[in-house]
């Protein structure tokens, strides 16, 4: 008779058991354990989406962090719009750097010519022949966006409004702006005179940045040369009249182009430290919108959310070493690598716990390394690896070449390594 044999299984009977007593544990737990890996999924995802911004009536919108040089939103920044006054903030560029180079002078006047006088459009009011100093032609063009103003600063800088314009052009391609191109100094209609968004914020941050000294005459609310009409004293930038904490910068209008504003705002934001270091800027573009209040309505909503919906974060303070690599055949055994004015990024609020930073460079460092010379990019992300901003590195301080027989054991250890 043959007989099933059944395999011997050791402690089958506790297996039994402890079966039984897991399976009725999960079924107990499961829904704690579920809900736990939940709620972890939940704030994984809260800290990495991004504030979301708010609606903005306008063709095309960018809101850009000036301190830290981000873009915290954005809509259609790269279509391409007619600039109408804002063509103005070039034309001060120039006009700017014609001063700080000594070139002209604020003292120094310029004839009004009759092309000046004829200008359509915003005006200053002055006449033919007038010898206005440049300082008034400067806040006719900025305070008035007057377009008589804006053609005798162009021909007194540049000795025709044709050469002003090709110089205006050489300076956007060098400043980066690869979708603008100008066809005159005031902005008034002309096909192809276009420039977008995320060219104006190029424009408009580095003017800013270039020639902090001229950017008070931005926040002047009213002015009139003496002899003109006094109604037309007042700046068209609303927000200075509302914020206090707006300081700029530029208004401009055609029908084609509708209602446009670059507005920039400076508050103390206390995480960054007192004073001037404190201060922490924001710059709105509202392109396209639908009349004068609601250009200013629409570009304080996004400066305002800017500044809350964000926070600056001071990473490294001003010359602090971010890094310090080992060099080869140098006088010093290591360099340090930083930026002079440290390193500020924003996150959304709340979220700057999670920051973590890279340094990224190319080995081996070969001395001579000189100050400010360009070496390495500080990586940073959030802890789950969403990128939030890269800066370049600097060398702080200079490290000589060494003598001869220090390059000769530098060469040797480089050749071991």
């Amino acid at each position: 008779m043959s007989r099933a044999v059944r395999p011997f299984v050791p402690q089958e009977r506790n297996l039994h058991v402890f079966a039984a007593f897991a399976s009725s544990f999960l079924r107990r737990w499961s829904w704690s354990v579920c809900l736990l890996v939940l709620l972890w999924a939940w704030s994984v995802a809260a800290q990495a989406r991004l504030p979301e911004p708010p609606e903005v009536a306008a063709r095309a919108y960018l809101l850009l962090d000036v301190t830290t040089n981000q873009v915290l939103a954005a809509r259609d920044p790269d279509m391409e719009v007619e600039p109408a006054s804002l063509t103005k903030l070039m034309t001060a560029y120039l006009v700017f750097d014609a001063l700080r180079s000594r070139r002209i002078t604020l003292e120094q006047t310029f004839t009004v010519s009759e092309r000046a006088w004829r200008m359509p459009g915003s005006r200053m009011f002055i006449e033919p022949r007038m010898q206005v100093p440049v300082e008034d032609l400067l806040k006719g063009m900025i305070v008035q966006s007057g377009n008589d103003a804006t053609i005798a600063l162009a021909e007194g800088v540049a000795g025709s409004v044709e050469r002003f314009v090709e110089l205006m052009n050489q300076q956007a391609r060098a400043l980066g702006m690869t979708r603008t191109r100008y066809l005159n100094p005031e902005g008034l209609t002309a096909p192809g005179h276009v420039t977008t968004a995320r060219d104006l914020s190029i424009l408009a941050s580095r003017l800013i940045k270039d020639f902090p000294e001229f950017v008070p005459y931005y926040a002047i609310q009213r002015y009139r040369y003496p002899g003109t009409p006094a109604a037309n004293d007042m700046n068209r930038n609303l927000l200075l009249f509302r914020d206090p904490t707006v300081d700029g910068l530029k208004t401009g209008y055609t029908a084609a182009a509708g209602y446009c504003l670059v507005a920039t705002a400076r508050r103390q934001f206390g995480g960054l430290g007192e004073g001037a270091a404190g201060e922490r800027r924001l710059l709105s573009i509202v392109l396209g919108a639908a009349s004068e209040n609601a250009r200013a309505a629409e570009s304080q909503k996004l400066l305002n959310w800017g500044f809350s919906a964000y926070e600056a974060v001071r990473l490294f303070a001003p010359g602090q070493p971010v890094a310090e690599p080992p060099v080869w055949k140098g006088q010093a055994a290591t360099v340090k690598l930083g930026r002079s004015e440290g390193v500020v990024v924003s996150v959304p609020a709340g979220q700057a716990a999670n920051l973590r930073t890279e340094v990224l460079r190319t080995d081996p460092l070969v001395a001579p390394l000189q100050k400010d010379q360009p070496l390495g990019t500080l990586r940073i992300t959030t802890a789950a690896g969403e990128p939030v901003s890269e800066v370049p590195l600097f060398v702080l301080e200079t490290v000589r070449e060494a003598g001869f027989f220090g390059r000769l054991w530098g060469a040797i250890r480089l050749w071991l390594q």
